[in-house]
């Protein structure tokens, strides 16, 4: 039970065997604070479905937000990224960049004590890899905001990473509050062009250590990953990073497959993660529309959540077979039957499916597309005497299809 809170941390399960999740961010930026409407993102994650919910919040009284966040979450899973709080304090707190390094464990320490089920801890990106990453020919050296932050304490103080240095000690309270470490990639790609290079192996590798050592010593864990990539490199991405790491589960940020999609990112995002998902990865994070452009509004946060949900199931259907496709097949057999309300009760979003459906005038069987030319209305007196198919009869098939 949360201490702040009145409802209880629902359990959400991530990893092998079981269907793919989906987290939607949410959060304050230094230019935008509304908290209301960050409530409100907060609600509508919840209502449309979402898995896990993450305060990425960079803007206003840090403490206060993520507590009402936590309070409207009703129980999903919440995560953080300390390294935000520790280094917008730690600027205000200390001397410039003189901001020590047992301040980053303190942040962590405040957040678990809040109740936050699982952080972002960009505990893989060493000294050596920042100085490198700056150093090197990327086209975007950094674009995770957590491993900037690091990197550029790093560099500044010619210190080592606090999260690894104090990895035992981080290991001890995550085990304590039973919370779950999400090993950040700092170093993931910000184009394609950077895909899988030098310094983004580098800290899947360490990462997967890392995630080894936690589950050793009885730490739940997960690796994040990215970022941009084109599509005929992520399965080996999946593949790598389940091999590397002994299979802990994957938290994957879209991939995006392309980087023209501005304003249509959610797009770009979910065919990635529709893949990601179908090779083994577990937890997708949406993208919404505004991605690179804007922070994102309500009805955004809307469009990413049910995009990245459509994604992940489509990926499910080809990991899970059978035991992902039984909604499937129930619209399959109320779409043969023009069974209207039956295949709007299924919709994502049920409302926004009935205005379309209504936004043409004309009360027939079929829809205003194909009107009275409908397949289902030619065919009709051919199909009625036909063996009806049973629910039974068609989801065997994905099991035959997928050799389960």
């Amino acid at each position: 039970m949360r201490n702040n809170k009145r409802y209880e941390t629902r359990v959400v399960g991530i990893g092998e065997g079981l269907r793919t999740k989906v987290n939607v961010n949410v959060g304050t930026s230094g230019t935008v604070v509304n908290v209301e409407m960050e409530i409100e993102k907060v609600r509508t994650a919840v209502r449309y479905g979402a898995d896990t919910i993450m305060d990425l919040s960079t803007g206003g009284d840090l403490d206060y937000i993520r507590r009402k966040l936590i309070e409207a979450s009703e129980g999903t899973p919440f995560g953080t990224v300390p390294a935000y709080q520790a280094w917008i304090e730690g600027l205000r707190k200390f001397d410039g960049m003189k901001i020590p390094s047992d301040w980053f464990i303190s942040i962590v320490e405040r957040h678990l004590k809040d109740g936050v089920d699982f952080m972002t801890i960009h505990a893989g990106i060493t000294r050596d890899l920042a100085f490198r990453a700056v150093n090197s020919s990327r086209v975007m050296p950094i674009v995770s905001r957590g491993g900037s932050i690091l990197a550029v304490w790093m560099i500044e103080n010619n210190k080592e990473n606090p999260y690894l240095e104090r990895w035992n000690y981080l290991l001890e309270l995550f085990k304590e509050y039973d919370a779950v470490i999400s090993l950040g990639d700092a170093l993931r790609p910000g184009t394609t062009a950077d895909a899988h290079d030098e310094l983004q192996i580098s800290e899947l590798v360490n990462n997967s250590k890392l995630a080894k050592d936690a589950v050793s010593k009885g730490v739940q864990v997960m690796i994040e990953g990215p970022g941009h990539m084109t599509m005929d490199r992520i399965v080996a991405d999946v593949k790598l990073m389940k091999s590397l790491s002994g299979g802990v589960p994957y938290y994957v940020l879209g991939p995006l497959v392309t980087d023209i999609a501005a304003g249509y990112d959610h797009i770009a995002a979910a065919i990635g993660a529709a893949i990601a998902a179908s090779a083994g990865a577990d937890l997708i994070c949406y993208l919404t529309p505004s991605e690179h452009l804007s922070l994102p509004n309500v009805e955004q946060v809307k469009e990413g959540l049910i995009a990245a949900k459509i994604a992940a199931h489509a990926g499910d259907i080809v990991k899970l077979g059978a035991k992902a496709a039984e909604k499937d097949v129930k619209i399959s057999l109320m779409r043969a039957g023009l069974d209207w309300e039956g295949q709007i009760g299924f919709s994502p979003d049920p409302e926004r499916a009935s205005r379309i459906r209504a936004q043409f005038e004309g009360n027939i069987r079929s829809c205003t597309m194909c009107g009275q030319y409908c397949v289902f209305l030619l065919l009709d007196k051919y199909l009625s005497a036909r063996p009806k198919l049973s629910f039974d009869d068609i989801i065997s098939r994905y099991g035959d299809l997928h050799g389960r």
